[in-house]
């Protein structure tokens, strides 16, 4: 995901590839922040807010030509993507990234090589693979 790419995209991939978060890169490839849900949930930070009582019709359209929806439609993801996200080197341990996660209280990072992101874990897959590691005999 590009920083200068519309936040709508951003909730779209999200969706599409059910992830928690999406980095951010430049034009170089380096990482430059991630794009996470609480990004889109949290709109208060951009003088953005939505009304009372049916939020989600407003959210998916039906009050449309309302100020605040125009404002929300024309951001890019650099307005609301967190800088300086919490990364793991890709040699770094479990551990390691299990703390990093409950120190930041976050549920999944970034796996950086040189500055460039070459996966992202998660919980839920660290989850699997111990689910894996802890199944029957020979059904790894």
């Amino acid at each position: 995901m590009k920083p200068e790419a519309p936040l709508l995209e951003a909730l779209h991939l999200l969706l599409e590839t059910n992830q928690r978060g999406l980095p951010v890169l430049d034009d170089e490839g380096a990482l430059v922040g991630i794009i996470a849900e609480g990004d889109f949930l949290h709109r208060r930070e951009l003088g953005v807010t939505y009304p009372e009582g049916c939020w989600l019709e407003w959210l998916l359209g039906k009050q449309e030509g309302e100020l605040a929806r125009e404002r929300t439609r024309g951001l890019r993801v650099e307005a609301v993507m967190s800088r300086h996200p919490v990364c793991v080197d890709e040699n770094a341990t479990i551990d390691a990234v299990v703390k990093e996660m409950d120190v930041y209280q976050i549920s999944q990072v970034p796996v950086l090589r040189k500055r460039k992101v070459v996966g992202i874990v998660g919980r839920m897959q660290m989850l699997t693979a111990l689910a894996s590691c802890l199944g029957e005999p020979g059904r790894a």
